[in-house]
């Protein structure tokens, strides 16, 4: 893979259940079990589907008029399948958006399903790798051993 097309995250346990996730540009946030504040791995994905959707579909039409309001709600069920095993099902990523009356907005109000439409099918990474099902390899880090 070329430097281009390369992306990680680095995430470092601060106590039992406690995490901070770190990317290359010096962002982080706290990610956690659920038992405080911090988003769960589960919230993030969440986040991660919608965010990435939000971002294509806010580029699109923002270029035509601000919108007045842009609100995503991105919800589904995190279930246990027949094989026993967790995963989330019922995925849906909600739009709420309006634009101001006039030329800019109607033009705007017109590439909005157009561009959720583009985002699903083609734009967002995010979405997409969920929907087609990319393995995911586990491994350990070789390293030192402990004392």
């Amino acid at each position: 893979m070329s430097e281009d097309t390369f992306r990680s995250v680095e995430i470092e346990r601060t106590s039992v259940g406690q995490y901070v996730v770190r990317n290359v540009r010096g962002g982080s946030m706290s990610m956690g079990t659920g038992q405080d504040a911090s988003f769960t791995p589960v919230e993030l994905l969440l986040a991660a589907i919608g965010g990435c959707t939000a971002i294509d579909v806010d580029l699109i039409t923002s270029r035509r008029a601000e919108p007045a309001q842009f609100s995503v709600a991105v919800t589904g069920d995190k279930v246990r399948d027949e094989a026993g095993g967790n995963r989330m099902q019922n995925l849906t990523v909600e739009f709420t958006v309006t634009f101001p009356a006039g030329v800019e907005g109607d033009k705007a109000r017109e590439a909005l399903p157009r561009s959720l439409q583009q985002s699903h099918d083609r734009l967002c990474t995010v979405s997409r790798t969920v929907e087609l099902g990319t393995p995911v390899s586990i491994v350990e880090a070789a390293g030192p051993t402990g004392d």
